[in-house]
């Protein structure tokens, strides 16, 4: 393989902007794709790559956690899934010389987007305390360091074990088995930042964390309502599922602050129509809704579903499936019956005429899908808003039944099943329970920490020990400055990645990198040729099987990282056969068969052609395992965000050419942004309110009672169709704009979507 020295890092004084786009994929997203790839992989890597994404007998994506078609195509992927590939399976790799000439401090003034185009990591480096530069080191000092530091702490709670979405089910059970051998649940993980709103909200009233919908629900719906999401950017296949829905005759809408390309137009690459015509106008309706106001909405929608039925009883809801499945249909009519319409229309930012609109296609619909992303989940009241999500499913019968349900969008390709593997600080005993019968031991009962706990036990010195397996967790987590404080007061931190990150450059005292395989290399061991398997977000498991050559000789799986690791750390009294487990992957299929609901069979079931779907009691038989044996209608307070005179609501959001924290490039095709990513964006009308001028550089403050002001100085504001009031900056700039205390009620996820904040003209002006 090759490598290449260090590039130059970009900057954002040449920005350019222009108007942004109105329709997703097409050629553009061909030449995006296509032309990068052949450049950087050559034709027969890109041959073997390509057709290989997202394929029965193939890989699956790393870039997003979309469920695949059983009727699959030959090329089964999209831009984004193409630009995570060629990322992922480059030549290019760190050379060892790499080390000597950039210390820690040195990284750190570097940007994602530098750090990433540096190349595959192909050796385990070591940082020692007080050292500046991380050196080489083999894999048995390696191993010996972090095996030896776990040992010598005073408690297994002094370690903290984070995981991120891309780790297998293979290995995220290896994973959090070795964690709880060790002693301790602490597991934070990517979840605890995007969809633990959605798993809390959900698991409460229909007693499963997750969707009720399969992929062809979507083409046998007759409405779908997408929130808070953009498909176009973060999970692009979606919108050929859309499209086939438009095509059978579904309507779609979209609550969205923001104009997505992709819900406008979609310009299908693999069809004439697509690369040729104008596309599929997908979007039939399009509420403009203000940050924070979704939960108003919803509650406006079944005040409104309440209503026609108290005008032609009998009609509207449906009474069977209410008597026989559900619970608190009373106490929510008489709740949404007191609702205040001006306190809905002013925290939706929505006329009545729009939301009547939407409630007519909801009652006229059969079936319906309400469908959701991080738009939805990273609000303070994001549970009770995911709870009103299922109150309006309910009252007319939209979940357990073809063409309908609550379809949340996972935007990490396994952080689904790395949770139903036991990834989690607050596993149920049953699970636990499972673990004890068949390994001999006693897991830990006391519940740990999860992402923000985490950061505060940093904080005060009670974790000492941080291992991620995979992510960039001090560029994903809220309070940024707050966050990398905390990390750099460990003793050790230990990284199992494939590339360089935000968290390679702020450590602990000492700190490790483990490079491993990616998802798309072939993994050899003892045992032969390995797949691995992964759980998407309709539940569904296959297999993932890599299909190109590692980039350099003597990686490590993460499945034979996490099995050396707990070699080193427990020894030979560890009731498991962590040998094993590295030779040969169907020993740990056997184990998850035991012991993780729904999974036995698992090896046979995961050899058939598209696996297998994992049992779902409200989509497969209208059963909901919740405290009271059915589905619960809820009834939640409204309360509307404040936003003092002369301030906005900011959300933060990902570019086109990014997946989580990762940067492809410095443009946004879709907004119009090149060449850089210090953006605010702010509607006309407010910029004109607040006496900005498109294009200025400005500074811009977030405020919290009682704290200082967070801020981001020299950013370029950009006049953009966003909703009055609010605005957006690109994560993981804008992370240091969130509080660590500022999180949703319950889930205890982050709040990212509706950050109070002031602009002023910047002080000190960014060079011409």
């Amino acid at each position: 393989m090759s490598s290449k020295p260090p590039i130059a890092d970009a900057t954002d004084a040449l920005i350019k902007v222009t108007l942004p786009g109105h329709a997703a994929a097409g050629i553009p997203g061909v030449v995006h794709s296509m032309g990068p790839a052949l450049a950087q992989l050559g034709p027969r890597r890109t041959l073997s790559l390509f057709t290989s994404i997202n394929q029965k007998e193939g890989f699956d994506c790393m870039s997003c956690a979309w469920p695949d078609p059983d009727s699959r195509k030959t090329l089964e992927f999209c831009e984004n899934g193409a630009k995570a590939v060629i990322w992922e399976a480059t030549p290019v790799t760190v050379p060892t010389s790499f080390w000597a000439e950039h210390s820690v401090d040195d990284l750190a003034t570097k940007s994602e987007y530098w750090l990433g185009l540096q190349g595959r990591l192909t050796e385990p480096v070591y940082k020692p305390a007080g050292a500046a530069h991380y050196r080489p080191v083999s894999w048995s000092e390696a191993f010996s360091i972090a095996g030896t530091a776990l040992r010598e702490l005073d408690t297994p709670d002094q370690a903290a074990f984070y995981t991120s979405g891309r780790a297998s089910n293979e290995a995220a059970f290896a994973y959090q088995l070795f964690v709880r051998a060790f002693g301790t649940n602490n597991l934070p993980d990517c979840s605890n930042m995007c969809h633990e709103s959605t798993g809390t909200a959900l698991s409460e009233v229909i007693g499963i964390g997750k969707s009720t919908v399969s992929y062809d629900d979507f083409e046998q719906a007759d409405l779908i309502i997408v929130m808070g999401q953009n498909p176009g950017t973060n999970h692009p296949r979606m919108l050929t599922a859309l499209e086939d829905a438009k095509r059978a005759g579904a309507s779609i809408v979209s609550v969205n602050p923001l104009p997505e390309a992709g819900l406008q137009h979609y310009k299908n690459p693999q069809t004439v129509r697509g690369l040729l015509g104008k596309g599929t106008a997908l979007a039939d309706q399009f509420l403009q809704i203000r940050l924070g106001g979704d939960m108003a909405l919803l509650q406006a929608l079944s005040k409104r579903v309440l209503d026609a039925e108290a005008a032609h009883p009998g009609t509207v809801l449906d009474h069977e499936f209410l008597t026989e499945h559900c619970v608190g249909l009373d106490e929510l009519t008489s709740h949404l019956a007191e609702l205040d319409e001006a306190a809905v229309l002013a925290a939706t930012g929505l006329t009545s005429a729009e939301i009547d609109a939407l409630a007519e296609r909801y009652i006229r619909a059969d079936r319906v899908i309400i469908t959701w992303a991080m738009g939805i989940t990273q609000h303070k009241r994001a549970v009770a808003g995911i709870k009103e999500i299922v109150n309006l499913l309910l009252l007319r019968g939209n979940i357990g039944k073809p063409g309908a349900g609550a379809s949340p969008i996972r935007g990490h390709s396994n952080v689904q099943g790395d949770r139903t593997m036991g990834i989690w600080e607050q596993m149920p005993d049953s699970f636990l329970d499972a673990l004890e019968r068949e390994f001999g031991f006693d897991p830990p009962r006391a519940h740990g920490v999860d992402a923000v706990h985490g950061i505060r036990a940093m904080q005060r010195g009670d974790i000492k020990l941080w291992i991620s397996l995979g992510g960039n967790f001090v560029g994903a987590i809220s309070d940024t400055a707050a966050a990398e404080a905390a990390m750099r007061g460990t003793d050790l931190t230990v990284q199992i990645s494939t590339k360089l990150n935000r968290s390679h450059a702020v450590t602990g005292a000492a700190a490790l990198i483990l490079p491993t395989l990616g998802r798309t290399e072939i993994d050899r061991q003892q045992g032969g040729v390995q797949f691995v398997t992964v759980e998407d977000s309709v539940c569904a498991v296959h297999a993932s099987r890599g299909r190109v050559e590692p980039v350099a000789p003597d990686l490590l799986s993460e499945v034979a990282i996490v099995s050396r690791l707990a070699r080193a750390t427990l020894g030979a009294d560890s009731p498991v056969d962590w040998a094993a487990f590295e030779h040969d992957y169907d020993v740990i299929r056997e184990h998850i068969a035991n012991v993780v609901p729904g999974c036995a069979g698992y090896n046979e079931k995961v050899r058939r052609p598209g696996g297998f779907v994992l049992p779902n009691g409200p989509r497969d038989s209208r059963t909901f395992p919740t405290t009271a044996g059915k589905a619960i209608l809820t009834v939640n307070e409204l309360e509307p965000i404040e936003c003092p005179p002369g301030r906005l609501l900011l959300q933060t959001l990902r570019s086109h050419d990014q997946f989580n924290t990762t940067i492809y490039s410095r443009n946004d095709r879709y907004r119009g942004i090149k060449k850089g990513r210090d953006v605010v964006f702010v509607n006309p009308d407010d910029l004109l309110e607040l006496g900005l001028e498109d294009g200025q550089q400005v500074d811009v403050f977030s405020e919290w009672p009682g704290q200082p002001d967070r801020e981001l100085r020299g950013f370029r504001v950009v006049s953009y169709p966003t909703a009055r009031g609010c605005a957006a900056a690109y994560f993981p700039e804008a992370n240091v704009l969130v509080p660590l205390d500022s999180t949703a009620e319950g889930s205890n996820t982050p709040v990212s979507k509706a950050v109070v904040v002031r602009i002023e003209p910047a002080r000190v002006p960014a060079p011409a």
